[in-house]
Parts: C-alpha cells; sequence; structure tokens
C-alpha cells in the first residue's frame, strides 16, 4: 500500500459496530463507535442498515487523517456465519465504490475473537458475551461449536445462564422444587414483580440482551445460594463441551476466554478453569491477548501486506479482491 493508502478494521455485534481505520505504516489513526445493532431482515444482516452506519464514520476518518484510499478492509460481523449472505453479495462492490478497496476480508465475530485472542496460533477460544460461540483451528480448517442463538443454543453464555436463573426465581415464586428465594428477590428488584415479568419480556426485541442482563445477578447470588452455583458450575460444563468439540486433539494448542461474560469473575472462572483442565488436559490456558475488534485490525492488517495465513472458509472467512475470490 502506498503512503495514502490504509486498512479498515470493524467489529460489528449485537451492541452496535466499532470501526477503526489506519495504515500500515501508522497504526490506528480513528476509531468511532455505533450503538446502534445492524439490523437483520429476509437476506439477513441488512447490508444497507451496515453501509448507512459504516460509511460516514469512515469517511469522516479518512479525510481528517489524509487517508486517500481503504486498501485493504476486514469485516467482522456477529452472525455473518448464517445471516451473512447479503453482506457477502453486497458489501465488497460497495466498498470499492465508496472507499477504492481492493480486498475485503469478511470474517465471522468468532474468527475475529480468535484472532484477537490467540492471533495465528493452533488452538481454541470461546467467546461469551450475552451469546456463546467455541471456535477453533489448527491451522488448515476452522471449527465451530453453538453460536446457535438463545433459543436453539448459546449454551452457558449470558442469556442462557439470565434466563436459568429467572426460572430459578419463577421457581420459587410458584413454591416448586428447586426453586431460588435468593434469586427471586433479586428478579424483582431488578424487573419488579415476576409475575409480570412474561408480558414484559415476551414482546421485546431484545429479549436476549434483556435475560443476559440478569447474569451477573447469579453471579453475585452464587457463593451463598446453591441454586446460583449450580447455574454457573452448568454453564461452565457446557462452555468447556463446546471448548473440548473445537480445540485440536494433538500438539499443544492454546485455549484462551473472551468476552464480557467473564468479568463476573470467580463465580464462573474458577469452575470453567476446573472443567475445562478436565476436558483438555494437553491444552496450556493463556490469557486473551485482545477483543475481536483487536482481531479485525490484525486481519485488515495482515490482508494489506500479503501477509494473511489464517485458513479461509466460506462462511467464516472469506477474502474478496478486485477479481473476485
Amino acid at each position: 500500500m502506498t503512503d495514502a493508502d490504509g486498512f479498515l478494521a470493524v467489529d460489528s455485534g449485537g451492541s452496535g459496530m466499532r470501526v477503526v481505520v489506519g495504515t500500515v505504516d501508522r497504526g490506528a489513526l480513528a476509531r468511532h463507535e455505533s450503538h446502534e445493532p445492524v439490523r437483520t431482515g429476509d437476506r439477513g444482516i441488512d447490508p444497507g442498515h451496515f453501509l448507512e452506519q459504516l460509511v460516514p464514520m469512515v469517511r469522516a476518518s479518512m479525510a481528517r487523517n489524509g487517508v486517500g484510499r481503504i486498501g485493504a478492509a476486514a469485516i467482522g460481523a456477529a452472525g455473518l456465519a448464517s445471516l451473512g449472505d447479503g453482506l457477502r453479495a453486497e458489501l465488497p462492490g460497495a466498498l470499492r465504490r465508496e472507499f477504492g478497496t481492493g480486498r475485503v476480508a469478511l470474517v465471522a465475530d468468532a474468527v475475529t475473537a480468535y484472532v484477537g485472542a490467540l492471533g495465528a496460533r493452533a488452538g481454541a477460544v470461546v467467546a461469551a458475551g450475552t451469546g456463546l460461540i467455541a471456535i477453533g483451528t489448527d491451522l488448515t480448517r476452522w471449527r465451530r461449536a453453538d453460536g446457535w442463538g438463545h433459543l436453539l443454543g448459546d449454551c452457558g453464555g449470558g442469556a442462557w445462564i439470565g434466563r436459568a436463573g429467572l426460572e430459578a426465581a419463577l421457581r420459587a415464586h410458584d413454591g416448586r422444587s428447586d426453586g431460588s428465594a435468593a434469586l427471586l428477590a433479586r428478579a424483582e428488584q431488578v424487573f419488579g414483580p415476576v409475575r409480570e415479568l412474561p408480558g414484559r419480556l415476551y414482546p421485546r426485541p431484545d429479549r436476549p440482551a434483556v435475560l443476559a442482563s440478569f447474569a451477573p445477578e447469579v453471579a453475585a447470588c452464587a457463593p451463598d445460594d446453591p441454586v446460583a452455583g449450580h447455574i454457573l458450575r452448568a454453564a461452565a460444563r457446557h462452555m468447556a463441551d463446546s471448548a473440548a468439540a473445537v480445540c485440536p486433539a494433538s500438539g499443544e494448542p492454546q485455549v484462551a476466554l473472551t468476552g464480557g461474560l467473564f468479568k463476573m469473575g470467580d463465580p464462573l472462572v474458577v469452575p470453567l478453569a476446573q472443567e475445562l483442565a478436565k476436558r483438555l488436559p494437553h491444552a496450556r490456558r493463556v490469557p486473551a491477548a485482545g477483543d475481536p475488534l483487536d482481531g479485525s485490525v490484525r486481519i485488515a492488517t495482515d490482508l494489506a501486506t500479503d501477509a494473511l495465513t489464517l485458513p479461509s472458509d466460506e462462511a467464516m472467512l472469506r477474502v474478496v479482491t478486485e477479481k473476485g475470490d
């Protein structure tokens, strides 16, 4: 790339869009953030809404920092693997028209989370926030487990923990066995009378986020409440199961955790460490080096310098050039 050429890195997820514009020589020059999640529709992630948010942020950054063209872009997006047909079809051409972009990497958010955490090393990453997905690679192909959304999976993620906690609260409200009076009290502090909770929760389009907002309450109760502690131990088992499903079975793979859910600390992290040691004794636990936006920056930089060596995958990591794939 010339001095006037830049790179673009994007991390688009359930809480909005984060964008970095930079150059290989000068690194990241500008960061912007939108707090509006990109809509989904009949074609999955809405490319028009995606570009409505992205283009003004990038144009402003380019003008402010003297970047004449975006030579390479890494677009990390939640749901790309299963809801990305529209983005894959329209985004490379749109970026070429808007910014002169010649190379575009369309990347599932699980892959940007992996690269941000481990770089180009063999291993597995558990990414846990509202949802949960595990991704692993032996550097020849990608493997993923879970990430199926709050209705079909995301087992052990924030929405899963929050829902389990609210179920325990409702059992206590009803007088059923295995209920938690502590979680019932917390639920009523957060949401009001629990008998009104279904009417408040079911119509909301942001149900996963609302459920996940109760996960920290479960963690707060866990040291003193057996039901809450059991929920987090079950979450840890689900996470370890997913990690074991994707981690290379040989060699010296690394395992890292990334995502806001782990801010809950010991009530979740301690049982998860125990489960990972049991399920993956050959793997080495390491701290995550960075987050998904860092991973997108790494991929964009490597793409700009012809140094990208990560395995390609139609759904997980696809590079499109001016001449086609």
